[in-house]
């Protein structure tokens, strides 16, 4: 009973010690952040995880999900019905996913101007739900499709209509859903699903407006982001490992230009060497506070 009750009382002290330190990494964040005019913020998966949405990594930063390969998609037309049966079925819970606590602190960072722009490695646009702007979708976004054929663009709805109207059958129940939207099917569904094609020229290369892994992200939008790090006065990572070079290139040119770079995450960030501040907790607990804390 009493080697229960120092097991306990320690646990509660632990407990405390970790709410200390955070209160602490949070001050040291909050300086660093109110001493800046400029605050770009760079946003990864974890900032919608409490949205629903998971991301490609566990907590030890191994990645827990194969993404769709970019070549893949393109060469073979079954890996093309492969992703947009699971996507037809994983679209209509991300369109559902609501902007969580994270994404409305930012928003509130913002409005008081204690944040600048937003440059965002998620495709789901919680961030624009939850009233940012300035938000540059650095990977796209799912709620548009381009064909590589012609170059046509169309609403993600639309195709989501057709798409319902060649499938009426199809539904191979609830699923978990994956980082991109989609979720894992078995081959049996995927063989009977009927792929929608472009209503401008009729090919089958209709794509998400994302960039897919081994595909590189246009060069207009990096030099507009490079553009974002070369004029801040601190870089603000907020849900990331970083592991991606598409997004850690600017928290290394900040580091380079010697601009403040802050990170929060819950798990282990490719950036933490250069950071400095790094604060390790979820972002459900931090921006709420430290909007707080800012925005007066």
């Amino acid at each position: 009973m009493a080697e229960a009750q120092e097991a306990a009382g320690s646990s509660a002290a632990y407990s405390v010690a970790m709410s200390l330190a955070v209160e602490s990494e949070l001050d040291a964040l909050a300086g660093v952040l109110g001493s800046a005019r400029n605050v770009l913020v760079l946003t990864g998966a974890g900032m919608s995880t409490d949205s629903g949405i998971p991301d490609y990594r566990g907590p030890d930063g191994a990645r827990r999900v194969t993404p769709v390969q970019y070549h893949e998609f393109v060469r073979s037309a079954d890996m093309r019905r492969r992703y947009w049966a699971r996507a037809f079925v994983g679209w209509r819970r991300l369109a559902t996913a609501e902007a969580n606590a994270g994404h409305r602190a930012i928003a509130r960072l913002q409005t008081v101007g204690a944040v600048g722009a937003v440059i965002t490695q998620n495709v789901d646009g919680l961030h624009q739900a939850a009233g940012s702007r300035d938000v540059v979708e650095l990977h796209g976004t799912l709620a548009a499709v381009v064909c590589l054929a012609c170059g046509a663009r169309s609403r993600r709805a639309s195709l989501d209509a057709r798409t319902r109207e060649l499938n009426v059958h199809f539904a191979p129940g609830d699923r978990e859903l994956r980082p991109d939207g989609d979720i894992e099917l078995a081959e049996v569904d995927v063989a009977r699903f009927v792929v929608p094609p472009c209503l401008f020229c009729g090919s089958d290369l209709l794509k998400p407006d994302v960039v897919f892994f081994g595909e590189s992200v246009p060069k207009p939008r990096v030099t507009r982001c490079r553009g974002l790090t070369d004029a801040a006065d601190a870089l603000l990572v907020l849900g990331s490992s970083l592991r991606v070079y598409s997004g850690y290139r600017f928290v290394r040119r900040a580091a380079e230009r010697g601009i403040p770079v802050a990170i929060v995450t819950s798990g282990p960030s490719r950036g933490d060497p250069i950071a400095t501040v790094r604060v390790h907790a979820a972002l459900g607990q931090v921006l709420p506070a430290l909007a707080e804390r800012l925005a007066l």
